[in-house]
């Protein structure tokens, strides 16, 4: 995505991810999604899981920023939430359910807020300031940087998936 790239084409984008995720890990494995093919790196499960968990992170961050001046974001560690029993299971479904509905709210949320809304600042503990424009273009390249995580993991194993 280049830098002239507009709040509604990543509002367009963000919308569309789950499908494109979905349609990715289509008719894998309960094995193929959870055996680490890479070292030190998460399964195709335990990404897609850890996407809920931090999309809805996101919105609620997004809303905060909206509605509170320059909020404090809390942390969390994501490697101890993806090791948890909901982040490692085969089970994908429910997350992807999850995950389409959260990112139609999410795109419905974003759609028509005022020009000035996208310079809301929230500050998060590790990375500092950040503006909702900055953390949409973010969390849009959050998402097409674990398509491309899930497309190599998979790759380790010679399994492989093109996204559609």
């Amino acid at each position: 995505m280049d830098s002239s790239t507009t709040c509604r084409d990543l509002i367009e984008h963000l919308r569309t991810f789950p499908q494109r995720l979905a349609a990715l890990v289509e008719g894998l494995t309960a094995e193929q999604l959870t055996t680490h093919y890479l070292p030190h790196e998460w399964t195709v499960a335990q990404n897609i899981h850890h996407l809920i968990d931090s999309h809805m992170h996101s919105i609620v961050r997004m809303k905060l920023m909206l509605t509170e001046e320059r909020p404090t974001f809390r942390v969390y560690d994501q490697d101890r939430w993806a090791d948890l029993p909901d982040g490692t299971g085969a089970e994908i479904a429910n997350s992807l359910a999850l995950l389409a509905h959260l990112h139609q709210r999410w795109a419905d949320l974003l759609t028509n807020l005022p020009d000035e809304a996208w310079q809301r600042v929230g500050v998060h503990p590790e990375s500092g300031e950040t503006t909702l424009a900055a953390m949409l273009r973010t969390y849009v390249q959050h998402g097409d940087g674990h398509i491309g995580q899930i497309t190599r993991t998979l790759a380790a194993g010679n399994i492989f998936v093109h996204e559609r």
